[in-house]
């Protein structure tokens, strides 16, 4: 019997009205392990990743966190989660970094990355920005705590908004396109900080464009298409051997 995943679904469907998003998609995300999605726009992978965190309600399969099913009411359309102490105790383990840095223009960086923890968990002000300043060296940034986030470049707002997702202390990381609004010198910055993460064994879902991330940061990659997996497996043998036809296609086309 295999160890409960951080993230596992099982056979999970999504659509919006009549179309169909997700169609029967598996997934585990085993702790300590990055598994990266990839795919041609509208294939899927941030509707899925946006189901894992609850952000979005799917209609039919399991989401479980560390082996503990969401429980459900409802069907279909009107699936909804059960019990919203759940999905909060879910969502403060599973912590998101978005396409668009999202970071609140009012507050400073350190605000930023102290806000959730302090007012969300409870936790002690004092004690968490010792950590959050620990947050913003590991990034890089730690001389732009007190800045404010449109004083920052791009690549620097980003990192920023790995170190709040980082200062919740999560079980696991969501990042979803997170290099994919910078340009390539500010991407690279991001990259590094990611592939630093990997290193340290934390537990990643990575949706990304840049082929490259995915094939040096992750133990397993994932290919969708139209909903479904169409290719799966270790970085290595599916970059370099894939077998089906659509992956081909998709890795030349992200080569050219």
């Amino acid at each position: 019997m295999p160890e409960a995943a951080v993230i596992e679904v099982r056979d999970l469907h999504k659509s919006y009205g009549a179309l169909e998003v997700l169609r029967g998609v598996d997934l585990r995300a085993p702790q300590g392990q990055v598994v990266s999605l990839i795919g041609s726009s509208g294939s899927g992978k941030s509707t899925l990743l946006r189901c894992v965190n609850l952000l979005e309600d799917s209609q039919d399969g399991e989401v479980l966190f560390e082996g503990e099913p969401v429980r459900w009411r409802g069907k279909g359309h009107h699936r909804h989660p059960a019990d919203a102490k759940q999905v909060t105790r879910i969502r403060t383990n599973l912590s998101m970094v978005f396409q668009q840095f999202n970071l609140w223009s009012h507050m400073t960086v350190l605000q930023n990355v102290t806000e959730a923890p302090v007012h969300v968990l409870k936790r002690d002000p004092a004690e968490v920005e010792e950590r959050a300043r620990h947050y913003l060296d590991k990034v890089g940034i730690g001389d732009k705590a007190d800045a404010w986030p449109a004083q920052l470049s791009g690549g620097q707002q980003q990192r920023a908004a790995i170190a709040r997702a980082l200062c919740m202390e999560p079980r696991a990381l969501l990042f979803d396109e997170p290099t994919s609004a910078l340009d390539p010198e500010l991407e690279q910055e991001v990259v590094r900080v990611i592939k630093a993460l990997a290193e340290e064994g934390r537990t990643m879902l990575l949706v990304t464009h840049d082929m490259d991330m995915a094939r040096d940061c992750s133990d397993h990659v994932i290919f969708l298409h139209k909903g479904r997996i169409e290719e799966e497996g270790a970085p290595g043998a599916l970059f370099s051997q894939p077998r089906s036809e659509r992956l081909r296609q998709f890795l030349s086309a992200t080569a050219a």
